[in-house]
């Protein structure tokens, strides 16, 4: 009987390695590669100290570790270590206040790989630098969790394209001044992947490479503690694999099969296939679900120390491979578990973080017209280190989440069960006064838990307002579309748009009629963007022509303003008034004061500040001391002290 419980390193069959030197000695590789054993010099002690301390001396695995580091940098082509050395000549590059991203799926987008690369004209004319592409590696048809359960890390899904194109795409890409984002999935491989389909067969070196059991003892003391990650969908977080005839770990969905990164084997090739990725021109890994990939038995298997560990040495394996390249980490948890993912200042881990709880906190704002709770968690973000970049976003590809600080709510009679339940149903349109337009995910009445799915337009109301034809309530939705994204270009960090929500996509109700979809709520706003309502963008009195204006105009005034550098000073703005939002920023001389008002009326914010500003919309001159604001209305007010 297997009866690994995780807590003691699980005993794997070594890799193969060829002696690697140690960074001081000469030999013929050297004086071939004197980058590589420079920047491994750098990284070598700890590294080495991390790998052997982790995985209990292994140095077997180790030296092919450094080998296997070697062998892609060598791959590496020539334009991108170029690429490579301008990054690290300004290790800023990513911190200005002129990166602007937008995270697309290839089929939606441009129908697959050469078709997006044919509408980058249209991206830059968006002022797109930063293109996330939604994950595309290979997966099974109705079995891939929206392509997070990869089959094969290095090659592509036939129908979006090939290896070879995906290339070409990023090659354009760079020709263009744009970075490309690309998912990672760390946690699991479908049941697919060739490793898995040898663990199905009985080669008890695959199982190894993932969690198996031959009966249900140990699967059953880890369900006391790890939470289910889809109690409806998806209950449970193990599967019974009948091929093999045991039980193996899966905390997603059955068909996605948990990688044990107890086996430096997995850890080892997991990295590489993270650098032949880079090597294909990905300047961005997304590393998906990160807090999961450590398990023990005993605990809840999330946001373990050994996970820092991990991702400090794929940090390690970037710096000396692929300097160029940022990791994302994809964190979706409470703000104490996030910040630690961005490691420390001397010992960084992820460059980038997914501002999470701003996104739902903005949302719970649109819902209660009440900025208080915003207030206090942009706080907390604005205290951190400015070293810490968070990546910033209203919509993503996922549903939302109500994962907000209930303690804190508390204080003003909101009980979290109750509450969620208000905001889900003011954005599904049945609240008195909502006309937002959303669908509920993964609803468990047992716990009266739900999350929410929608495009930013349809949940501000511009649905509601077009189906109506009421011109008030649409000019009203259009405004408030317009008020979040100035929230967002205000915030530091790199702003990323959902495709269509540049030019204000509805939601897509035809995925109901989809036997593959129709049970996934989240393709209510996975719809395919619809080129001729883009060409509608050059009329101004549509809704596309309106918010792509807006945000252009957003947009330029950002990117030509110093004072939206990432290493700006940021604190929140009193207004006096729980309906207005405020904002401060400086740098270098420059003082923004930034105010966004929730509410549907008429309101006033009230500073204690006498000095004078000029509006960066209008140009004109105000004093901040009393300043009005239209419904769903915000200011940009600037003052220069050089």
């Amino acid at each position: 009987m297997n009866t690994k419980t995780n807590n003691k390193k699980t005993p794997v069959k070594k890799q193969k390695t060829a002696t690697v030197q140690k960074p001081s000695s000469v030999d013929r590789r050297k004086a071939q590669s004197p980058e590589f054993d420079q920047r491994l010099q750098k990284y070598y002690d700890e590294l080495k100290w991390l790998y052997l301390e982790l995985y209990e001396n292994e140095a077997g695995s180790f030296e092919y570790f450094c080998n296997m580091l070697r062998k892609f940098y060598e791959e590496r082509s020539a334009g991108l270590r170029e690429i490579d050395r301008r990054r690290l000549s300004d290790p800023e590059w990513y911190r200005g206040n002129g990166l602007l991203g937008m995270l697309i799926y290839v089929d939606c987008f441009g129908g697959n790989i050469s078709g997006v690369a044919e509408h980058l004209d249209y991206l830059k004319e968006a002022g797109i630098n930063y293109l996330h592409l939604m994950p595309l590696l290979r997966s099974p048809e109705g079995r891939s969790d929206g392509g997070y359960a990869v089959s094969d890390f290095r090659s592509v899904e036939p129908r979006l394209g090939t290896i070879d194109e995906l290339k070409k795409l990023a090659d354009k890409c760079h020709a263009e001044g744009i970075s490309i984002c690309l998912d990672y999935v760390m946690n699991h491989t479908s049941e697919d992947h060739e490793w898995a389909m040898k663990a199905k067969a009985g080669d008890r070196s695959y199982q190894d490479k993932y969690f198996f059991y031959d009966n249900w003892d140990i699967p059953m003391q880890y369900e006391k503690t790890v939470p289910q990650v889809f109690p409806q969908t998806a209950p449970g977080n193990f599967t019974w694999c009948a091929q093999a005839g045991k039980v193996v770990m899966t905390t997603f969905y059955p068909y996605q099969w948990d990688l044990n990164y107890h086996n430096p084997m997995v850890f080892n090739d997991m990295t590489a296939n993270m650098l032949y990725l880079c090597n294909c021109g990905i300047d961005i890994i997304r590393l998906d679900a990160v807090p999961y990939i450590w398990k023990v038995l005993g605990t809840s298997c999330r946001n373990l120390p050994q996970v820092h560990s991990l991702v400090r040495m794929m940090r390690i394996a970037c710096e000396i491979v692929a300097p160029g390249t940022l990791l994302l980490g994809e964190v979706v948890m409470e703000p104490r578990e996030v910040v630690p993912y961005f490691g420390t200042i001397e010992k960084p881990e992820c460059h980038m973080l997914y501002n999470v709880t701003t996104m739902a906190s903005t949302w719970h704002t649109v819902a209660t017209r009440d900025v208080r709770l915003l207030k206090h968690q942009l706080g907390q973000v604005f205290a951190l280190p400015k070293d810490y970049l968070f990546l910033n976003y209203l919509r993503c590809h996922d549903d939302i989440g109500w994962g907000l600080d209930y303690a804190f709510l508390n204080q003003f009679g909101c009980r979290e069960v109750e509450h969620k339940h208000y905001l889900n149903e003011y954005f599904l349109g049945h609240i008195y006064g909502s006309e937002s337009r959303g669908e509920l995910y993964n609803d468990d009445p047992r716990l009266g838990d739900a999350r929410l799915c929608g495009t930013t337009a349809s949940l501000c109301g511009i649905e509601a307002a077009a189906y109506e034809q009421n011109p008030q309530k649409f000019r009203r939705g259009i405004d408030l579309d317009i008020l979040l994204h100035a929230f967002l270009y205000t915030l530091s960090g790199p702003p990323v748009l959902y495709e269509g929500d540049e030019i204000g996509m509805l939601n897509d109700y035809t995925y109901h009629e989809d036997p593959l979809k129709q049970a996934d709520s989240r393709y209510l706003h996975r719809g395919r963007i619809n080129w001729e309502d883009v060409e509608k963008r050059n009329d101004p009195n549509t809704r596309e022509g309106i918010i792509f204006d807006a945000l252009a105009q957003l947009r330029k005034l950002r990117a030509s303003n110093a004072v939206f550098d990432a290493n700006a000073d940021t604190w929140i703005v009193e207004a006096n008034n729980d309906h207005i939002l405020g904002i401060g920023r400086y740098y270098d001389g420059h003082k923004l004061i930034a105010l966004f008002n929730f509410d549907v009326s008429e309101q006033t914010a009230r500073i204690d500040d006498s000095d004078t500003y000029t509006d960066v919309f209008s140009e004109r001159e105000i004093t901040v001391s009393e300043v009005k604001l239209p419904p769903c209305g915000f200011r940009w007010l600037i003052r220069n002290y050089s």
